[in-house]
């Protein structure tokens, strides 16, 4: 494991597969299933398929994983970008674009799957930089790396990356 905390004793960790996300304290990124059944719902490989721009459409609701949605919980409020996430329990998605993505915080929890539930249950759509990892990343990756505020979720797939700052408020 490794802290990406926003602050000292709590904050966001992740262990370095990416598959999961978790603190005793502030936030969770996860897929719903117990640990040991996480590796291959939420980190879909590559398999010498094109991925953005083919296997997930530029301009789409995507689910950012695979079979279950991912799962995002915070016990204290953040702000996510430029948008305030209160504590709670939410899924996220993302619409991938060659040259911007945005992250959607949907306030809906429990899908399966592909079918999104529409912008009605968004709690925030938020802009994320994206930028051309120097190496392919075969298998999808979402992490939290700290920063000096606090901490930036990042999701890496085939050679793009995809992230986001986040902050205690």
């Amino acid at each position: 494991m490794f802290d990406a905390g926003i602050d000292g004793d709590a904050g966001l960790s992740a262990d370095g597969q990416g598959f999961e996300a978790q603190s005793a304290g502030e936030s969770e990124l996860h897929s719903g299933r117990r640990e040991d059944d996480r590796r291959g719902l939420l980190e879909p490989a590559a398999k010498g398929r094109k991925i953005f721009g083919g296997l997930v459409p530029y301009g789409e609701v995507w689910r950012a994983g695979a079979n279950e949605a991912t799962t995002f919980v915070t016990t204290t409020a953040l702000m996510v970008g430029s948008a305030h996430v209160p504590a709670g329990n939410y899924t996220i998605f993302a619409i991938p674009n060659k040259d911007k993505w945005t992250l959607v915080i949907s306030k809906k929890t429990g899908e399966w799957g592909i079918p999104y539930p529409g912008p009605s249950e968004d709690l925030a759509r938020i802009d994320m930089k994206a930028s051309t990892l120097p190496s392919a990343v075969e298998n999808f990756t979402i992490a939290f790396d700290k920063t000096a505020g606090g901490c930036t979720l990042r999701m890496d797939w085939e050679t793009t990356r995809a992230s986001v700052d986040i902050s205690k408020m």
